[in-house]
């Protein structure tokens, strides 16, 4: 346990952050049981030694971050560990990588109902259903999400500047007021084609080529994410690969399944199944109607950022799939999105309807809020795209 200490002290002393995420504030840190999903790359690891150096000095052995990576828990399980770390004095552990340990339910589950004196803070993948009732931990665990950076994130990183976060009421009645005082201190529009094309991902702030990287990921999410956690056999990697690469190409559209059950010669009910896999991996957003969901097919299928359009088509990206991308991901943390009817896109939480547009030769229809792009500033229910970058 004594190399573990030390490996927890060196992360924490060496962990260098330029931003603080605003979910670090919206966990509840008094809860005995957390869970933070994520897909693969937007950071769950920092973001938990960031807690950890919040809160804790390094040398303070009452509390202790783990990655279940390390061989040693292949025979040490975490019941076990966590029984001898509160014996020990230890009062906080912080367990990153969870899945990679095959019972990690259940002896969190029993650590939760035999410690009560323990807490225990761990992440996962997006994958997870952590609060399904036939799971071990239903009503214990309380979850939370973490994205990849907002465009108002982004901007504070390559800006300097702070900036709050709106809520989507804010933006419809006074967008005209906020986007005025964030363009006296900056130029949105300057920062947004660089954040569509790699600003959602923490990790473009390595030295490192994002693109490769982000593929790498992306491989990572079907071959752990989908395949593993799923427990699907490695021999449909390649099916699963070519479905994403196939929706990407056409995506925002209606996938033809018929067509797509053809092309990687499986059923049509196997095609929805990967799709809803890798929905549930943060690969694909799926877009229905307010009174309809999976298994059926959606309305339209979306990637689920823009950075994925880039990473899957290299060339001829086209702006308005991007435009809508970014609307959809942005809106998606904190609000329900659906298909609108014929003259409207998007409808949020069931009662917000929304158009996506560029800006040039727009047909208005007054049921319709606009969202544009290359504008700075709106007026009335024409709003700024990039302004419903600073929901979260």
């Amino acid at each position: 346990m004594e190399s573990l200490y030390k490996t927890h002290q060196y992360l924490v002393e060496h962990l260098n952050l330029p931003l603080r995420r605003q979910l670090m504030d919206e966990i509840n840190w008094n809860d005995r049981l957390i869970g933070i999903k994520g897909s693969r790359g937007v950071g769950k690891t920092s973001f938990l030694i960031q807690y950890a150096k919040e809160h804790f000095r390094p040398d303070n052995k009452e509390y202790l971050y783990i990655n279940l990576n390390n061989f040693y828990f292949t025979v040490k399980t975490i019941k076990d560990f966590a029984n001898e770390f509160r014996m020990k004095g230890g009062k906080v552990l912080m367990i990153d990588q969870v899945f990679k340990y095959p019972d990690w339910a259940s002896d969190l589950a029993y650590c939760y109902d035999n410690f009560p004196d323990l807490q225990i803070i761990f992440t996962g993948s997006s994958v997870l259903r952590l609060k399904d009732e036939h799971y071990p931990l239903a009503n214990k665990v309380v979850s939370y999400n973490l994205r990849g950076f907002s465009f108002r994130e982004y901007m504070e990183l390559k800006t300097g500047e702070k900036f709050p976060y709106y809520s989507l009421e804010d933006i419809l009645e006074h967008h005209a007021d906020i986007a005025a005082e964030i363009c006296s201190k900056v130029k949105p529009l300057a920062h947004l084609s660089n954040y569509l094309h790699h600003g959602f991902y923490p990790f473009f702030l390595e030295k490192r080529n994002f693109s490769e990287n982000l593929l790498k990921t992306m491989n990572m999410m079907l071959e752990v994410d989908v395949l593993s956690i799923n427990q699907m056999e490695q021999s449909y990697l390649p099916k699963i690969r070519k479905l994403l690469y196939l929706l990407s190409l056409s995506a925002p559209d209606s996938p033809n399944i018929s067509q797509l059950s053809h092309e990687i010669k499986t059923s049509r009910a196997t095609v929805m199944n990967y799709i809803k896999y890798l929905k549930d991996a943060r690969l694909v957003n799926l877009l229905y109607p307010a009174d309809e969901d999976f298994p059926k097919k959606p309305v339209q299928l979306y990637l689920q950022n823009p950075n994925l359009l880039y990473a899957t088509r290299m060339i001829n990206v086209d702006e308005q799939a991007l435009r809508e991308t970014f609307f959809y991901n942005q809106v998606h943390k904190d609000y329900k999105v659906n298909s609108g009817s014929k003259n409207i896109q998007f409808l949020i939480d069931g009662q917000y309807g929304f158009n996506i547009g560029n800006g040039l030769k727009e047909k208005f229809k007054p049921e319709a809020n606009y969202a544009m792009d290359g504008i700075e500033t709106g007026e009335g229910k024409v709003i700024p795209l990039w302004l419903f970058g600073f929901l979260y």
